[in-house]
């Protein structure tokens, strides 16, 4: 499984967050490895420089080997728990479609 990490201009730190990411999501996903060819990671802050409300969003693609991508989005006030929101997310979607190919 090959991860992906991108984040807009307004995000700082790029490099340290996407090692910490990179881990949550191989820890997370490991059980999935070989069914996922590749997760891509999109996090952003909507407002640029301004403050707001849940402004930070965090957009997870998988591409699972044979299926078409999937995606979910997240947002939050804060760019890990946005991130957090994303991977329980993703994480669902892919428990639900690989049980769905189970049962065929």
């Amino acid at each position: 499984m090959k991860i992906q990490f991108n984040t807009d201009k307004n995000i700082e730190g790029h490099q340290r967050l996407e090692t910490y990411f990179t881990g949550e999501m191989e820890k997370s996903l490991a059980r999935f490895d070989d069914k996922i060819t590749r997760i891509e990671v999109h996090i952003g802050d909507e407002n640029s420089d301004k403050s707001g409300v849940n402004d930070k969003r965090c957009m997870i693609e998988a591409r699972p080997a044979n299926l078409q991508p999937m995606a979910v989005t997240a947002h939050a006030d804060s760019v890990e728990k946005a991130f957090h929101l994303a991977l329980d997310k993703i994480k669902k979607s892919l428990s639900t479609t690989f049980e769905k190919q189970k049962e065929h």
